[in-house]
Protein backbone atom coordinates (compact mmCIF):
# COMPACT_ATOMS: atom_id res chain seq x y z
CA UNK A 1 0.00 0.00 0.00
CA UNK A 2 1.24 3.57 -1.11
CA UNK A 3 1.09 6.22 1.49
CA UNK A 4 1.14 9.89 1.10
CA UNK A 5 4.03 9.68 -1.43
CA UNK A 6 6.29 12.38 -1.40
CA UNK A 7 4.41 14.09 0.82
CA UNK A 8 4.90 12.79 4.47
CA UNK A 9 5.95 16.66 5.61
CA UNK A 10 2.32 17.59 5.28
CA UNK A 11 1.36 16.06 8.19
CA UNK A 12 2.32 15.77 11.76
CA UNK A 13 5.19 13.12 12.35
CA UNK A 14 2.65 11.17 14.95
CA UNK A 15 0.17 10.53 12.35
CA UNK A 16 2.26 9.07 9.68
CA UNK A 17 4.25 5.71 9.58
CA UNK A 18 1.13 3.87 9.01
CA UNK A 19 2.88 1.26 7.36
CA UNK A 20 5.11 0.33 10.36
CA UNK A 21 4.96 -3.39 10.73
CA UNK A 22 2.20 -4.21 13.83
CA UNK A 23 0.62 -7.44 14.34
CA UNK A 24 -1.85 -7.71 16.89
CA UNK A 25 -2.16 -11.44 18.88
CA UNK A 26 -4.20 -13.78 17.98
CA UNK A 27 -7.87 -13.39 18.86
CA UNK A 28 -9.30 -16.10 21.81
CA UNK A 29 -12.67 -14.60 21.65
CA UNK A 30 -14.74 -11.91 20.23
CA UNK A 31 -14.42 -10.44 24.07
CA UNK A 32 -10.68 -9.43 23.63
CA UNK A 33 -11.55 -7.97 20.08
CA UNK A 34 -14.26 -6.00 22.08
CA UNK A 35 -11.86 -4.65 24.78
CA UNK A 36 -9.09 -3.56 21.98
CA UNK A 37 -12.23 -1.90 19.99
CA UNK A 38 -13.14 -0.25 23.28
CA UNK A 39 -9.14 0.61 23.86
CA UNK A 40 -8.60 2.45 20.30
CA UNK A 41 -12.12 4.79 20.86
CA UNK A 42 -10.44 5.72 24.29
CA UNK A 43 -7.55 6.34 22.87
CA UNK A 44 -9.13 8.39 20.00
CA UNK A 45 -10.95 10.53 21.88
CA UNK A 46 -8.57 11.62 24.35
CA UNK A 47 -6.27 12.51 21.36
CA UNK A 48 -8.93 14.06 19.61
CA UNK A 49 -9.27 16.12 23.26
CA UNK A 50 -5.76 16.77 23.52
CA UNK A 51 -5.46 18.55 20.31
CA UNK A 52 -8.66 20.73 21.14
CA UNK A 53 -7.15 21.88 23.66
CA UNK A 54 -4.18 22.97 22.41
CA UNK A 55 -6.24 24.36 19.79
CA UNK A 56 -7.71 26.40 22.42
CA UNK A 57 -4.30 27.92 23.05
CA UNK A 58 -3.96 29.04 19.66
CA UNK A 59 -6.93 30.81 19.73
CA UNK A 60 -6.02 32.11 22.97
CA UNK A 61 -3.05 33.88 21.61
CA UNK A 62 -5.51 35.05 18.60
CA UNK A 63 -7.52 36.61 20.79
CA UNK A 64 -4.86 38.16 22.69
CA UNK A 65 -3.33 39.63 19.95
CA UNK A 66 -4.90 39.49 16.58
CA UNK A 67 -2.08 38.90 13.92
CA UNK A 68 -2.17 37.29 10.37
CA UNK A 69 1.02 34.89 12.28
CA UNK A 70 -1.89 34.25 15.12
CA UNK A 71 -4.31 33.43 12.71
CA UNK A 72 -2.92 31.07 10.44
CA UNK A 73 -1.51 29.37 13.70
CA UNK A 74 -5.17 28.96 15.18
CA UNK A 75 -6.16 27.41 11.29
CA UNK A 76 -3.08 25.14 11.72
CA UNK A 77 -4.06 23.98 15.04
CA UNK A 78 -7.97 23.55 13.86
CA UNK A 79 -6.29 21.07 10.70
CA UNK A 80 -4.24 19.00 13.69
CA UNK A 81 -7.59 18.97 15.53
CA UNK A 82 -9.29 17.31 13.31
CA UNK A 83 -6.27 14.41 12.40
CA UNK A 84 -7.34 12.44 15.69
CA UNK A 85 -11.48 13.24 15.56
CA UNK A 86 -11.94 11.73 11.98
CA UNK A 87 -10.58 8.67 12.76
CA UNK A 88 -13.22 8.30 15.46
CA UNK A 89 -16.30 8.50 13.11
CA UNK A 90 -15.75 4.65 12.80
CA UNK A 91 -17.77 4.39 16.03
CA UNK A 92 -20.97 6.18 14.58
CA UNK A 93 -23.75 4.59 13.75
CA UNK A 94 -22.87 1.41 15.45
CA UNK A 95 -23.38 3.24 19.04
CA UNK A 96 -25.89 4.99 19.86
CA UNK A 97 -23.95 6.68 22.42
CA UNK A 98 -22.15 8.10 19.71
CA UNK A 99 -24.67 9.15 17.38
CA UNK A 100 -26.82 10.99 20.03
CA UNK A 101 -23.68 13.32 20.68
CA UNK A 102 -21.87 13.27 17.03
CA UNK A 103 -24.56 16.45 16.01
CA UNK A 104 -22.59 18.21 18.87
CA UNK A 105 -19.21 18.46 17.23
CA UNK A 106 -19.28 17.87 13.52
CA UNK A 107 -22.41 18.12 11.95
CA UNK A 108 -22.45 20.40 9.02
CA UNK A 109 -23.16 21.88 6.36
CA UNK A 110 -24.17 24.84 8.31
CA UNK A 111 -26.25 28.18 7.49
CA UNK A 112 -23.01 30.38 8.44
CA UNK A 113 -25.35 33.69 8.38
CA UNK A 114 -26.67 32.28 11.82
CA UNK A 115 -23.63 33.32 13.28
CA UNK A 116 -21.87 36.04 11.34
CA UNK A 117 -22.02 38.23 8.56
CA UNK A 118 -21.84 36.69 4.95
CA UNK A 119 -21.55 37.97 1.58
CA UNK A 120 -24.40 39.56 -0.33
CA UNK A 121 -24.44 36.41 -2.85
CA UNK A 122 -25.52 34.53 0.48
CA UNK A 123 -28.79 35.55 0.36
CA UNK A 124 -31.39 37.73 2.71
CA UNK A 125 -33.49 34.59 3.63
CA UNK A 126 -34.40 31.06 3.09
CA UNK A 127 -38.10 29.55 3.17
CA UNK A 128 -36.22 26.70 5.20
CA UNK A 129 -34.88 28.35 8.02
CA UNK A 130 -36.30 31.27 10.01
CA UNK A 131 -32.66 32.40 11.17
CA UNK A 132 -30.70 31.70 8.07
CA UNK A 133 -28.96 35.40 8.26
CA UNK A 134 -29.94 35.28 11.95
CA UNK A 135 -26.14 36.88 12.74
CA UNK A 136 -25.86 36.08 16.45
CA UNK A 137 -22.06 37.93 16.99
CA UNK A 138 -24.25 41.13 15.15
CA UNK A 139 -27.64 41.09 17.48
CA UNK A 140 -28.18 40.96 20.99
CA UNK A 141 -32.02 39.00 20.57
CA UNK A 142 -33.12 36.87 18.11
CA UNK A 143 -36.88 35.48 17.52
CA UNK A 144 -37.21 31.98 17.57
CA UNK A 145 -40.65 30.36 16.49
CA UNK A 146 -42.33 33.96 18.01
CA UNK A 147 -40.49 33.80 21.05
CA UNK A 148 -37.28 36.45 22.04
CA UNK A 149 -33.88 35.07 22.70
CA UNK A 150 -31.89 37.02 24.68
CA UNK A 151 -28.22 36.56 23.46
CA UNK A 152 -26.40 39.33 25.23
CA UNK A 153 -23.92 37.16 26.53
CA UNK A 154 -22.69 34.16 24.26
CA UNK A 155 -22.90 31.24 26.77
CA UNK A 156 -22.14 27.86 26.42
CA UNK A 157 -26.10 27.20 27.18
CA UNK A 158 -26.49 30.33 24.30
CA UNK A 159 -24.78 28.09 21.37
CA UNK A 160 -25.64 23.76 23.15
CA UNK A 161 -29.31 24.68 24.14
CA UNK A 162 -30.67 27.77 22.50
CA UNK A 163 -29.13 27.84 19.24
CA UNK A 164 -28.02 25.13 17.79
CA UNK A 165 -30.56 23.24 15.79
CA UNK A 166 -32.93 25.79 16.71
CA UNK A 167 -36.57 25.59 15.30
CA UNK A 168 -35.74 22.02 14.21
CA UNK A 169 -33.12 23.06 11.47
CA UNK A 170 -30.27 20.86 11.05
CA UNK A 171 -28.49 23.75 9.10
CA UNK A 172 -28.67 25.83 12.25
CA UNK A 173 -25.40 24.43 13.52
CA UNK A 174 -23.88 27.16 16.45
CA UNK A 175 -21.37 24.40 17.85
CA UNK A 176 -18.28 22.32 17.02
CA UNK A 177 -15.55 21.86 14.37
CA UNK A 178 -17.43 23.51 11.67
CA UNK A 179 -18.68 26.41 14.04
CA UNK A 180 -14.96 26.98 14.86
CA UNK A 181 -14.16 26.32 11.14
CA UNK A 182 -16.52 29.25 9.84
CA UNK A 183 -15.15 31.28 12.59
CA UNK A 184 -11.49 30.73 11.94
CA UNK A 185 -11.52 31.19 7.97
CA UNK A 186 -15.10 32.97 7.16
CA UNK A 187 -16.84 32.27 4.33
CA UNK A 188 -15.15 30.50 0.92
CA UNK A 189 -16.45 32.70 -2.08
CA UNK A 190 -14.46 31.21 -4.61
CA UNK A 191 -16.87 28.62 -5.51
CA UNK A 192 -15.02 25.60 -7.72
CA UNK A 193 -12.23 28.35 -8.10
CA UNK A 194 -8.84 28.41 -5.89
CA UNK A 195 -8.82 29.64 -2.57
CA UNK A 196 -10.44 28.98 0.62
CA UNK A 197 -12.24 31.41 3.56
CA UNK A 198 -10.02 34.46 3.71
CA UNK A 199 -11.44 35.78 7.11
CA UNK A 200 -8.85 38.59 8.21
CA UNK A 201 -7.11 38.65 11.91
CA UNK A 202 -8.62 42.12 12.40
CA UNK A 203 -11.87 40.50 12.40
CA UNK A 204 -11.25 39.83 16.42
CA UNK A 205 -9.61 42.82 16.94
CA UNK A 206 -11.44 45.51 19.26
CA UNK A 207 -8.96 47.85 18.57
CA UNK A 208 -8.43 47.63 14.80
CA UNK A 209 -11.73 46.14 14.24
CA UNK A 210 -13.03 44.63 10.57
CA UNK A 211 -16.61 43.90 10.11
CA UNK A 212 -18.22 45.68 13.27
CA UNK A 213 -18.65 43.46 16.41
CA UNK A 214 -15.02 42.23 16.78
CA UNK A 215 -15.20 41.60 20.60
CA UNK A 216 -18.58 39.31 20.49
CA UNK A 217 -16.72 37.21 17.87
CA UNK A 218 -13.99 37.03 19.98
CA UNK A 219 -16.23 35.56 22.72
CA UNK A 220 -18.03 33.24 20.18
CA UNK A 221 -15.01 31.88 19.17
CA UNK A 222 -13.56 31.47 22.65
CA UNK A 223 -16.80 29.87 24.09
CA UNK A 224 -17.38 27.15 21.28
CA UNK A 225 -13.63 26.22 21.94
CA UNK A 226 -14.36 25.90 25.02
CA UNK A 227 -17.67 23.83 24.32
CA UNK A 228 -15.99 21.60 22.31
CA UNK A 229 -13.54 20.64 24.41
CA UNK A 230 -16.01 19.86 27.09
CA UNK A 231 -17.95 17.73 24.72
CA UNK A 232 -15.14 15.77 23.90
CA UNK A 233 -13.83 15.51 27.75
CA UNK A 234 -16.98 13.78 28.37
CA UNK A 235 -16.95 11.59 24.97
CA UNK A 236 -13.60 10.86 26.05
CA UNK A 237 -14.86 9.66 29.56
CA UNK A 238 -17.62 7.94 27.94
CA UNK A 239 -14.93 5.13 26.41
CA UNK A 240 -12.94 5.16 29.44
CA UNK A 241 -12.86 2.24 32.23
CA UNK A 242 -15.91 2.59 33.47
CA UNK A 243 -17.54 4.92 31.06
CA UNK A 244 -21.10 4.35 29.65
CA UNK A 245 -19.77 3.80 25.96
CA UNK A 246 -17.08 1.16 27.22
CA UNK A 247 -20.00 -0.42 29.55
CA UNK A 248 -22.60 -1.34 27.07
CA UNK A 249 -19.80 -3.12 24.97
CA UNK A 250 -18.30 -5.01 27.83
CA UNK A 251 -21.47 -5.62 29.53
CA UNK A 252 -23.29 -6.82 25.91
CA UNK A 253 -23.19 -9.62 24.10
CA UNK A 254 -20.49 -10.81 21.72
CA UNK A 255 -22.68 -10.42 18.66
CA UNK A 256 -24.22 -6.94 19.64
CA UNK A 257 -20.87 -5.84 20.33
CA UNK A 258 -19.90 -6.99 16.65
CA UNK A 259 -22.74 -5.70 15.36
CA UNK A 260 -22.17 -2.50 16.38
CA UNK A 261 -18.04 -2.53 14.93
CA UNK A 262 -19.49 -3.96 11.68
CA UNK A 263 -22.48 -1.50 11.60
CA UNK A 264 -19.73 1.67 11.56
CA UNK A 265 -17.03 0.50 9.49
CA UNK A 266 -20.01 -0.49 6.73
CA UNK A 267 -22.48 2.94 7.62
CA UNK A 268 -19.30 5.02 7.15
CA UNK A 269 -17.79 3.14 4.35
CA UNK A 270 -20.85 3.30 2.37
CA UNK A 271 -24.33 5.72 3.11
CA UNK A 272 -21.75 8.35 5.17
CA UNK A 273 -18.78 8.73 3.60
CA UNK A 274 -19.42 7.02 -0.31
CA UNK A 275 -22.59 9.01 -0.06
CA UNK A 276 -23.40 11.90 1.45
CA UNK A 277 -19.67 13.15 1.94
CA UNK A 278 -18.25 12.96 -1.23
CA UNK A 279 -20.99 11.60 -4.21
CA UNK A 280 -23.68 13.88 -3.33
CA UNK A 281 -21.34 16.73 -3.94
CA UNK A 282 -19.71 15.23 -7.57
CA UNK A 283 -22.94 14.57 -8.56
CA UNK A 284 -24.14 18.21 -8.44
CA UNK A 285 -20.54 19.81 -8.73
CA UNK A 286 -21.73 21.57 -5.42
CA UNK A 287 -18.92 22.96 -3.37
CA UNK A 288 -20.94 23.52 -0.41
CA UNK A 289 -21.08 19.71 -0.07
CA UNK A 290 -18.09 19.69 0.50
CA UNK A 291 -17.20 18.63 4.62
CA UNK A 292 -15.18 20.99 5.46
CA UNK A 293 -16.31 23.52 2.94
CA UNK A 294 -14.64 26.92 4.96
CA UNK A 295 -10.94 25.53 5.16
CA UNK A 296 -10.86 23.40 2.19
CA UNK A 297 -9.79 20.80 4.33
CA UNK A 298 -11.93 18.17 2.82
CA UNK A 299 -9.49 15.75 1.27
CA UNK A 300 -7.69 15.71 4.53
CA UNK A 301 -10.90 14.48 6.35
CA UNK A 302 -11.89 12.12 3.95
CA UNK A 303 -8.68 10.44 3.93
CA UNK A 304 -8.39 10.12 7.87
CA UNK A 305 -12.43 9.13 7.92
CA UNK A 306 -10.90 5.98 5.79
CA UNK A 307 -8.21 5.09 7.61
CA UNK A 308 -10.21 5.45 10.87
CA UNK A 309 -12.44 2.39 9.02
CA UNK A 310 -9.10 0.83 8.71
CA UNK A 311 -7.23 1.07 12.25
CA UNK A 312 -10.92 -0.71 13.57
CA UNK A 313 -11.14 -3.48 11.19
CA UNK A 314 -7.12 -4.05 12.13
CA UNK A 315 -7.52 -3.47 15.82
CA UNK A 316 -4.54 -0.76 15.85
CA UNK A 317 -4.33 2.98 16.02
CA UNK A 318 -1.24 5.39 16.04
CA UNK A 319 -2.21 7.97 18.86
CA UNK A 320 -1.09 11.69 18.26
CA UNK A 321 1.66 11.03 20.32
CA UNK A 322 3.01 8.17 18.38
CA UNK A 323 2.75 5.19 20.18
CA UNK A 324 0.54 2.28 19.36
CA UNK A 325 -3.19 0.80 20.98
CA UNK A 326 -3.97 -2.36 18.81
CA UNK A 327 -4.37 -6.07 19.57
CA UNK A 328 -6.68 -8.58 18.51
CA UNK A 329 -8.94 -7.66 15.66
CA UNK A 330 -12.03 -7.92 13.76
CA UNK A 331 -9.89 -8.76 11.15
CA UNK A 332 -8.68 -12.35 13.15
CA UNK A 333 -12.08 -13.29 13.89
CA UNK A 334 -12.88 -12.70 10.29
CA UNK A 335 -9.74 -14.61 8.87
CA UNK A 336 -10.23 -17.55 11.54
CA UNK A 337 -13.25 -18.39 9.78
CA UNK A 338 -12.80 -17.34 6.31
CA UNK A 339 -9.15 -16.44 5.18
CA UNK A 340 -10.21 -15.60 1.42
CA UNK A 341 -12.67 -13.16 2.89
CA UNK A 342 -10.30 -11.51 5.43
CA UNK A 343 -7.76 -11.00 2.76
CA UNK A 344 -10.22 -9.36 0.21
CA UNK A 345 -11.14 -6.84 2.88
CA UNK A 346 -7.49 -5.90 3.65
CA UNK A 347 -7.08 -5.15 0.06
CA UNK A 348 -10.14 -3.30 -0.56
CA UNK A 349 -9.04 -1.29 2.43
CA UNK A 350 -5.93 -1.07 0.89
CA UNK A 351 -7.09 -0.06 -2.50
CA UNK A 352 -9.12 2.60 -0.18
CA UNK A 353 -6.44 4.13 1.31
CA UNK A 354 -4.63 4.36 -2.28
CA UNK A 355 -7.82 5.89 -3.71
CA UNK A 356 -7.76 8.41 -0.89
CA UNK A 357 -4.14 9.24 -0.57
CA UNK A 358 -4.10 10.06 -4.62
CA UNK A 359 -6.76 12.89 -3.59
CA UNK A 360 -5.14 14.13 -0.52
CA UNK A 361 -2.00 14.35 -2.91
CA UNK A 362 -3.65 15.86 -5.85
CA UNK A 363 -5.06 18.89 -3.22
CA UNK A 364 -1.33 19.45 -1.76
CA UNK A 365 -0.06 19.87 -5.31
CA UNK A 366 -2.44 20.65 -8.08
CA UNK A 367 -6.01 21.81 -6.90
CA UNK A 368 -8.23 21.84 -3.81
CA UNK A 369 -10.88 19.27 -3.05
CA UNK A 370 -13.29 21.98 -4.25
CA UNK A 371 -12.22 22.45 -7.30
CA UNK A 372 -11.68 18.73 -7.81
CA UNK A 373 -15.47 18.64 -7.81
CA UNK A 374 -15.85 21.64 -10.24
CA UNK A 375 -18.29 20.66 -13.42
CA UNK A 376 -16.38 20.06 -16.67
CA UNK A 377 -13.40 19.07 -14.34
CA UNK A 378 -12.96 15.78 -16.20
CA UNK A 379 -9.62 14.53 -14.53
CA UNK A 380 -10.45 16.09 -10.92
CA UNK A 381 -14.31 14.35 -10.90
CA UNK A 382 -12.26 10.88 -11.78
CA UNK A 383 -10.01 10.88 -8.64
CA UNK A 384 -13.07 12.05 -6.61
CA UNK A 385 -15.01 8.87 -8.36
CA UNK A 386 -12.24 6.87 -7.78
CA UNK A 387 -12.62 7.07 -3.89
CA UNK A 388 -16.20 6.21 -3.77
CA UNK A 389 -15.65 3.36 -5.95
CA UNK A 390 -13.01 1.84 -3.64
CA UNK A 391 -15.14 2.78 -0.90
CA UNK A 392 -18.20 0.93 -2.69
CA UNK A 393 -16.04 -2.68 -3.00
CA UNK A 394 -14.60 -1.83 0.32
CA UNK A 395 -18.27 -2.30 1.53
CA UNK A 396 -18.84 -5.12 -0.34
CA UNK A 397 -16.42 -6.82 1.37
CA UNK A 398 -17.42 -5.94 4.66
CA UNK A 399 -20.63 -7.08 3.83
CA UNK A 400 -19.12 -10.33 3.08
CA UNK A 401 -17.46 -10.34 6.38
CA UNK A 402 -20.41 -9.95 8.18
CA UNK A 403 -21.78 -13.10 6.91
CA UNK A 404 -18.59 -14.89 7.72
CA UNK A 405 -19.01 -13.57 11.36
CA UNK A 406 -22.61 -15.62 11.35
CA UNK A 407 -24.26 -12.12 12.30
CA UNK A 408 -27.62 -11.49 11.47
CA UNK A 409 -28.03 -9.23 8.28
CA UNK A 410 -27.07 -5.66 8.86
CA UNK A 411 -28.61 -2.80 7.36
CA UNK A 412 -25.95 0.03 6.29
CA UNK A 413 -26.84 3.59 6.44
CA UNK A 414 -27.33 5.14 3.03
CA UNK A 415 -27.87 7.71 0.16
CA UNK A 416 -29.42 8.89 -1.79
CA UNK A 417 -26.62 9.92 -4.55
CA UNK A 418 -26.18 6.20 -4.46
CA UNK A 419 -29.37 4.31 -3.81
CA UNK A 420 -32.07 7.03 -5.61
CA UNK A 421 -29.69 9.41 -7.43
CA UNK A 422 -32.64 10.17 -9.51
CA UNK A 423 -33.73 12.18 -6.02
CA UNK A 424 -30.56 14.32 -5.93
CA UNK A 425 -31.46 17.23 -8.45
CA UNK A 426 -31.89 20.23 -6.03
CA UNK A 427 -30.14 19.19 -3.14
CA UNK A 428 -27.56 21.17 -3.30
CA UNK A 429 -27.50 24.58 -1.49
Amino acid sequence: MTMLRGSLIALPAATLALGVCFTPAGADTAKDVLKIYADIAQAGYEDSLDTANTLKLAVNALLAEPTEANLRAARAAWIAARIPYMQTEAYRFGNAIVDDWEGKVNAWPLDEGLIDYVAEAYGAESPENELYTANVIKNVSLVIGGKKLDVTEITKEVLADDLQEAGGVEANVATGYHAVEFLLWGQDLNGTGPGAGARPATDFDPKNCTSGNCERRAAYLSTVTDLLIDDLAWMAEAWAAGGEARKVIKDGSEEEGLTAIMTGLGSLSYGELAGERIKLGLMIHDPEEEHDCFSDNTHASHFFDALGIRNVYLGRYRRADGSFVGGPSVSDLVKAKAPDIDAEVRAKLDATMDAVNALYLRALATESYDQMIGEGNEEGNKVVQNVVDALLAQTKAIERAVAALDLKAIEFEGSNSLDAPEKVAGEGQ
